[in-house]
């Protein structure tokens, strides 16, 4: 067991994974979880931010195959979105290796904030998403227009990440699939795509706490199997309500903290 990760904090790590891989299957909101608790364990914020995001791209890969007989997007759409996704998502990664770490912990507050606020708005948006796009079903934006908004999103997601997928679905209800099976499994591959690059520049940089991401992603997997049956007995309004007062109380104690 590394120095710095002693038995508590591996307890601690593996549990709030765990419980992240819950929510995860339920409403999403993980993050809000195990981000705050490196950081609580010892890990600088640039370092939490690259080992949470292996270890969620860890254990999103290891449920991946649940989704792959949704994936029905035209060939030409999936490969311009997979790749401006992996160019944004390693632009991304890319822009986090060279911002400071005191940067990073003036943003980190902001940052949270945003990505509470996304998850907050999530159902009124994807409402209106929907009414937009039943408004205008005969007419498609330009596919232009959508790699514009991917390449910022991937980029933002390389970044940070939190509240990625609502940003996603955001994009894609505008290419006018209906399915919401289908949307959930292109938002998992296109999110693979960013978190799975990001790695990359995180890896060689040095920023990633192995021992920390592979524990995380052992109790995030077994969280989102194991209880994704039990936690879709829950109110998904109680889930969100949950996820939405955590992410407001980490917000407010970086704000404080900064």
């Amino acid at each position: 067991m590394p120095n710095n990760l002693t038995l508590v904090h591996s307890l601690l790590l593996f549990s709030t994974a765990f419980i992240a891989g819950s929510l995860n299957a339920v409403a999403g909101g993980g993050s809000f979880i195990t981000f705050p608790t490196l950081i609580f364990t010892g890990i600088s914020p640039i370092t939490a931010n690259a080992t949470n995001n292996t270890a969620l791209w860890i254990a999103a890969m290891a449920s991946a195959g649940a989704y792959r007989h949704n994936l029905h997007i035209p060939r030409r759409q999936l490969l311009i979105l997979c790749v401006t996704s992996l160019i944004g998502g390693g632009i991304g990664s890319v822009i986090l290796l060279y911002t400071s770490a005191d940067m990073f912990k003036q943003l980190l507050p902001y940052l949270l904030l945003s990505a509470t606020l996304i998850f907050t708005f999530s159902e009124p948006l994807k409402m209106w998403l929907q009414f937009q796009s039943q408004k205008s079903s005969s007419e498609s934006p330009p596919l232009l227009i959508l790699v514009i908004a991917q390449l910022a999103i991937s980029i933002y997601g390389g970044f940070f990440g939190a509240g990625l997928g609502i940003l996603m679905l955001a994009t894609l209800s505008f290419l006018g699939i209906k399915n919401i099976h289908t949307m959930n499994a292109f938002k998992s591959f296109l999110g693979s795509c960013i978190n799975g690059i990001a790695i990359f520049p995180f890896m060689f940089a040095g920023l990633i706490a192995w021992h920390q991401a592979i524990l995380m992603a052992v109790g995030g997997s077994l969280g989102g199997y194991l209880c994704a049956h039990y936690a879709r007995r829950l109110d998904p309004r109680f889930v969100r309500i949950f996820v939405i007062v955590v992410g407001f109380s980490m917000t407010t104690y970086f704000f404080i903290r900064g």
